[in-house]
């Protein structure tokens, strides 16, 4: 077994409970520490997870930590990760990985010149279900990619989370929010987009919290909450993709569908870890679900041990990698761009489709 890599973890908001528990799992990796700007609630988690509270300056002083998970606001990430780089030490952060592309490169770009590792969420597209449609897609069972759509469609995050303004701010809306859960998956079974075409629009100009604890208090809008586009793949698919903040649900829950030229497969929520995976085959009247290759017992935190397997085997290629989140931020971008310019947008930036987890491994580890 490798040796362990000692992480720490800066911002203990709603999501940081998912992380705690999802690095706990993995032996690569012993989390030790925390930190976030309110001190009592970074106390708080320490308490309850076992781990030393600090001050962020402490955090990054520390010289056994190698890694440090960012799950700061959309609008502190970039910043963040350069203080975490600038302290010498590898950088994963929650999505989105920037505000907008010139965010992301600048933080590729400090990586590089400081030789450090960067990346950051999602991490989903390891769990069984993207994994296990990664492996029927890449075995033909569907034949050539040809087309798909992508959808994610509700009323926004208000009804239930407790601090959800900064979701309707630069960093917010449902493309940067869930955008990136979806694009990820996408660029996973296809490869990366070649250009864009949108529309968008922020249909109310004020959202009302029925939350607590700030129920009643109304959010401005500052970004659009409806995207509807295309995007159109180097290997040739063209994907419609619809992210909402703005409308009520219907009866079909359908996520990423993919069409191709013998079959279509229904690929599940890239927003979980799990399955399943259904296919219906040319001549087949009916979709079949299909045994997971792969585990769907992983948690966020995959992707942090997917990085500390690549920091201790320096020729490996993580998955959730710098390269992979700029490429999402410049395809998410590229529709409100898209929508303003009445263009296409073509994208720039390079991603490689990451490699395939090894089949059957157990849930605590990631390298056979």
């Amino acid at each position: 077994m490798p040796r362990k890599v000692k992480i720490g973890l800066i911002g203990c908001g709603n999501i940081s409970k998912a992380y705690f528990a999802g690095c706990k799992r993995y032996d690569i990796l012993d989390l030790v520490a925390c930190a976030d700007i309110d001190r009592p609630r970074a106390e708080e988690k320490a308490r309850e997870y076992g781990v030393r509270a600090c001050t962020v300056d402490e955090l990054l002083a520390d010289p056994e930590i190698e890694i440090v998970v960012n799950l700061t606001i959309p609008q502190a990430h970039a910043k963040v990760n350069e203080r975490i780089l600038n302290a010498g030490k590898h950088a994963y952060v929650e999505k989105p990985f920037g505000l907008d592309l010139k965010e992301a490169k600048r933080v590729l770009a400090l990586a590089k010149r400081k030789n450090l590792l960067v990346g950051g969420a999602p991490d989903t597209f390891l769990g069984g279900g993207i994994q296990t449609s990664r492996q029927l897609l890449d075995d033909g069972l569907i034949g050539k990619p040809v087309a798909g759509t992508a959808y994610c469609m509700g009323r926004g995050h208000e009804s239930w989370h407790p601090a959800p303004e900064f979701y309707y701010k630069p960093g917010g809306g449902p493309m940067f929010d869930m955008g990136p859960y979806y694009i990820t998956a996408l660029v996973n079974l296809l490869g990366p987009v070649k250009r864009v075409s949108g529309s968008t629009r922020a249909s109310f100009s004020h959202r009302t919290i029925t939350s607590q604890p700030l129920n009643g208090k109304k959010v401005k809008v500052e970004v659009p909450t409806h995207y509807a586009g295309t995007m159109e793949f180097t290997n040739g698919a063209i994907v419609t993709i619809i992210m909402s903040f703005d409308v009520w649900p219907s009866q079909d829950r359908s996520f990423i569908t993919l069409y191709g030229s013998e079959g279509t497969m229904l690929v599940p929520n890239p927003n979980t870890f799990e399955g399943p995976v259904s296919i219906k085959r040319a001549g087949e009247k009916e979709f079949t679900d299909h045994p997971l290759t792969h585990s769907d017992q992983r948690l966020r935190g995959t992707g942090v041990a997917d990085m500390a397997y690549s920091l201790l085997r320096r020729r490996r290629k993580y998955r959730c990698n710098g390269e992979l989140v700029t490429h999402v931020v410049e395809v998410m971008a590229a529709f409100e761009k898209s929508s303003t310019t009445g263009r296409h947008v073509s994208i720039k930036t390079p991603a490689v489709r990451p490699n395939l987890l090894v089949p059957k491994l157990p849930d605590n580890v990631l390298d056979a």
